[in-house]
């Protein structure tokens, strides 16, 4: 499982990042602007790593990024947030496994990612702490909520500021009551209005 290979720093995600990004020569749009739909720190995995190869590998180089939207997301080593994004996970689980793997989860993301995290992060960077400062200068919209459950708002607007201080173009809207990736549920017009103008506005600017 993803939650399990990314604490013990296995990176996953990786070859998937990459051959998403291949679909783009696929289907014959990696001339036209992208833009990234990031849910949840499960997107936030999968979205460090393309970030990673668009800026390392040479044949994604050429890709036109126009933007980035993140929802309910970024979060730190949030313990509880993702015990309870595990536990939503492992719903339909049998319920003596679904503890188990509560517990093993728990007890590895405590010792990698919070006791030894100082030695660790040399080895795996937490993905929170890799967006604070990736090389990408596109803009970015952050919508979450200070009722979300999973992710702190606290964390969100903390990295609002880390990547407005690199010279990011950067906006953010609190939806206040709305849950954990809920927010176009709860407002389902006003969400759509925001992310329709966010393209409009990034497809007009420059796609780096």
């Amino acid at each position: 499982m993803i939650f399990f290979s990314e604490t013990f720093g296995i990176r996953s995600l990786l070859t998937p990042a990459r051959r998403l990004l291949e679909l783009l020569f696929d289907y014959s749009i990696e001339n036209r602007p992208v833009l990234f739909h990031v849910f949840s720190n499960g997107g936030v995995m999968l979205y460090r790593y393309i970030i990673e190869a668009l800026h390392t590998h040479k044949s994604f180089k050429n890709i036109k990024v126009a933007g980035t939207i993140f929802d309910s997301a970024p979060g730190r080593r949030n313990l509880r947030g993702g015990l309870r994004a595990l536990a939503t996970v492992l719903v339909s689980t049998n319920v003596l496994l679904k503890y188990f793997l509560l517990l093993a989860f728990a007890t590895t993301a405590v010792v990698l990612r919070i006791l030894l995290y100082p030695l660790t992060r040399f080895i795996h960077e937490s993905h929170y702490d890799a967006l604070l400062k990736v090389p990408s200068r596109w803009p970015e919209l952050y919508l979450y909520s200070q009722a979300d459950a999973i992710i702190k708002a606290s964390e969100v607007k903390h990295m609002v500021d880390a990547r407005q201080q690199l010279g990011v173009s950067v906006k953010a809207v609190d939806f206040l009551d709305s849950a954990h990736v809920s927010h176009m549920r709860a407002y389902p017009t006003y969400y759509s209005n925001l992310c329709t103008t966010f393209l409009s506005d990034c497809v007009r600017g420059s796609p780096r």
